[in-house]
């Protein structure tokens, strides 16, 4: 899959983001996606669309919480996604641009 990624490894057009660019994205992490990431990626996605920002970690997790359940927190994410920067990643998962406090 030959993706249009800017200079972070981000999608330079979010609207193109699917399950399978998804996956290709996840493949640098060694991330297989299941539904469970996908419902987490497609809420990430939804704060894009809701706010017009990539989420910051406290604030995506909050959202996370109101939007998913109790049971998501940074550890869970951290986890289940296989990476530290929580928000970078997951923002780059769910193809939108690299958060704006990111480095």
């Amino acid at each position: 899959m030959n993706l249009e990624l800017d200079q972070d490894g981000h999608l330079v057009d979010y609207t193109i983001w699917n399950e399978q660019v998804a996956q290709a994205l996840a493949q640098s992490l060694s991330l297989e996606l299941t539904p469970w990431h996908f419902e987490i990626l497609n809420a990430v996605r939804q704060f894009y669309q809701q706010f017009g920002h990539s989420p910051a970690t406290r604030p995506l997790i909050k959202f996370l919480t109101k939007t998913i359940g109790s049971e998501i927190n940074n550890a869970v994410l951290q986890e289940r996604f296989n990476t530290g920067l929580v928000a970078r990643h997951l923002s780059r998962l769910a193809g939108i641009p690299k958060p704006p406090n990111c480095l």
